[in-house]
Order: C-alpha cells, then structure tokens, then sequence
C-alpha cells in the first residue's frame, strides 16, 4: 500500500486515539453517549473503508460518468450506514477515566433522585417508575464503564436525564490520570507520523497517486 492510502487510512484513527488518549490523562472523568461514541467509532475507522471496501466496489462506470461525485455518494452511503447503526443501538452512556467503585456510590444517588423504587441487580439497575433498566459494563484496563440498555422498552427522556445528572455530578469529580492515556497519545502520533515521513522521505507523488484512486 503506498504512502497516500496509508495516510487515508490511518489519520482518521490516528485523531480518534490522540482524542481518546487526551481524555483519559484528563483529571475529570468524561460522560458521553453511545451515539457519539459510535459516530466517533465510525470516523475513526472511516479512512479504513475509504481505501478498503469503497474502493474495491466503487462501480466504474458510475466512476466514469460522475466523476469525483460518485465519491460523494458513497461517502453518504457510509455515514448513512453509520447513522443506520447509531439509531438501531440501544441506549448506553459511557464514562472514560473512572473506576467502577468511584462510579458506584455516583450513580446510586443520582438514580435514588429520579426513582424512588430504585433496586441492584448485581450490576445491573432497575428504575421501573422511569421505565429503564441498565447493565454497568465495567472496562478496567482503560478504566472505562459503559451504562447499556437491558430490554427494548426504555424510557429515552429518563435516559437523556440520567445523562444530565450524570455530566452535573461528574463535574465535581476529580480522579488521577490514567497512564494508558499515554500510551494511547503515542500510538496515535505515530500513525499520523508515519504515512507522512514515508512521503517526505520517497519524494511520493501524492497528486498522482489521489488522481488515480479517484479514478481522475
């Protein structure tokens, strides 16, 4: 693969691990939804399906007649997939740069404010006045914890609220860096790096080599 596609393919992950990476040498936790994570997952991998399967597929003929549009249309199509995904999910929050037993005592009482009948299954949640019940998928390697939708009939304004109560206590929170962020940092300045140096160093004809892989 020469240096051109290998830039496409690594810069958008390579943002995603310095982002990831920036976040977890934070000294707050971060809460975000699994939409945005998902949409963020999408991204990264989105240089991935550009000199992948896009390019593979891409129908010559419609490559002939449209030009450098038919890229347009099958960049639509694939966030239109990603967009399909996102939507198909079922809700989940996710927390990176805390630990579950710093979580824990947090989420019970924001649960206690907006159920009073809340109960603990193991590691699971039940708020049956609110209508949710969630599972707490603890990652301890990066000290991340994932809050995912149990069953498909959930309440979407209680999920949207524990989000809020969530993000307002967590503002309060302060917690250690994560050394994983580091490494999570460099791996993404190395993919970034890496691509460019090898065109700096071989003098590669970027132009040339974007000319043909866009059927130009």
């Amino acid at each position: 693969m020469d240096p051109v596609h290998l830039a496409i393919a690594f810069l958008p992950l390579s943002l995603y691990l310095v982002v990831f990476g920036i976040a977890n040498l934070l000294r707050r936790p971060r809460l975000t939804t699994g939409a945005r994570n998902a949409a963020g997952l999408g991204g990264a991998v989105s240089g991935f399906a550009v000199v992948g399967p896009i390019s593979l597929f891409l129908p010559e003929s419609a490559a002939n007649a449209f030009g450098v549009w038919v890229w347009v249309l099958m960049l639509a199509f694939y966030v239109l997939c990603v967009t399909l995904a996102i939507l198909m999910a079922r809700p989940r929050l996710v927390i990176l740069n805390l630990a579950v037993e710093q979580l824990r005592p947090l989420l019970a009482e924001v649960a206690a404010r907006m159920d009073g009948e809340v109960r603990w299954a193991g590691d699971s949640l039940v708020l049956p006045q609110v209508g949710m019940q969630f599972h707490v998928d603890n990652y301890p390697p990066m000290r991340s914890i994932a809050l995912v939708a149990i069953g498909e009939r959930q309440s979407f304004t209680g999920w949207q609220r524990l989000e809020r109560e969530l993000r307002q206590a967590l503002k309060s929170m302060e917690v250690d860096r994560n050394p994983r962020g580091f490494s999570l940092l460099a791996a993404g300045l190395i993919l970034a790096s890496w691509p460019l140096y090898l065109m700096v160093r071989d003098g590669h004809p970027v132009a040339q080599s974007l000319r043909e892989m866009l059927r130009l």
